[in-house]
């Protein structure tokens, strides 16, 4: 069945079921039956599964762990749901049991399987999404779908310590195959239509990692003061969706990314870290203009105090 042939379903009663405090089994178990009713869902060895529900001709595909998924939503659902209540996008959740950076032959395996069925080919517009270690997996796997848009946050490259053995977060994965099939991440986006690296360029090892992924169809994009959460940030700003939004439909430049990331301005996490780093630095003038905007603007005492504390040191060194 290609796109044009596909009846837009409506799935909202199935997929607002909350699969939250379900045991890892049934909660597996409940993933299975939404998306089996318009899809498939298949166990890939003993840490992975991948769960596909089909809906529109924009394909979704995301790498994501069991735990950072009851972690981020509120119903413990994968978050490419989000996309097939509100955007009727067709989504590939491809799962894990912790972060195993998807190195498993029964994941490799999996993936040319849908190469061989031409499972890519059914869709006008395929986007891969991760951040962290499913980042990687993301511009890893990419390479299956020539073509696709990827959505990299703080992606690392490879674990190869050949490679990042300046990068002491992971050594227990070292171990892990980097070196063969879907292994070194940033050369398996030469055949991506485009892929944008998210990051913040203060976190060292993150920034390194990002330096890696340079190439002609790749595009950074820089998050200052948001620290080592990206995409608990994005999603907390309620800019998670814009930013996927803007990715498949090939309008994610720098200027559409500025005006995304202008949503931190109301974000207290950002204006604290903001804060935080500019106090650290000594730069007391500037420190104090942010809590005055910020005071301006929104209800926050807590940045009024710093300031009175801020205005007496720049006094007193006067």
């Amino acid at each position: 069945m290609g796109p044009e042939d596909r009846v837009m379903k409506d799935q909202t009663t199935t997929l607002d079921t909350s699969l939250t405090d379900l045991p890892r089994a049934d909660w597996l178990e409940a993933v299975a039956e939404v998306t089996e009713e318009d899809g498939f869902f298949q166990t890939l060895g003993p840490r992975h599964f991948a769960a596909f529900a089909e809906d529109g001709a924009t394909l979704l595909v995301t790498f994501e762990t069991m735990q950072g998924i009851h972690a981020l939503s509120d119903l413990a659902q994968p978050l490419g749901w989000d996309m097939l209540k509100a955007h009727h996008w067709s989504h590939l959740c491809v799962g894990s049991d912790g972060d195993t950076w998807f190195r498993d032959p029964a994941v490799y395996a999996f993936f040319d399987r849908l190469v061989d069925d031409g499972f890519f080919d059914e869709f006008d517009t395929v986007v891969f999404y991760g951040a962290g270690p499913c980042a990687y997996a993301a511009a890893a796997y990419s390479v299956a779908s020539p073509g696709a848009r990827v959505l990299a946050i703080q992606p690392q490259a490879t674990l190869d310590a050949r490679l990042t053995e300046w990068d002491p977060r992971f050594t227990p994965l070292r171990a892990c195959d980097f070196t063969t099939r879907y292994g070194y991440a940033p050369d398996m986006l030469d055949a991506a239509h485009s892929a944008h690296i998210l990051y913040d360029p203060r976190e060292q090892l993150d920034a390194m990692h990002a330096a890696l992924f340079t190439r002609a169809n790749v595009t950074k994009h820089r998050m200052r003061f948001m620290g080592d959460a990206l995409q608990t940030d994005l999603l907390e700003m309620n800019q998670w969706v814009p930013l996927l939004l803007a990715v498949a439909e090939d309008r994610l430049d720098p200027v559409a990314f500025a005006r995304i990331f202008r949503a931190r301005r109301d974000y207290r996490t950002y204006l604290r870290c903001l804060l935080g780093a500019l106090e650290a630095e000594g730069r007391d003038h500037l420190a104090a203009m942010v809590c005055r905007n910020v005071t301006s603007r929104m209800r926050a005492p807590k940045f009024g105090k710093r300031l009175a504390e801020i205005e007496a040191r720049i006094a007193e060194n006067a």
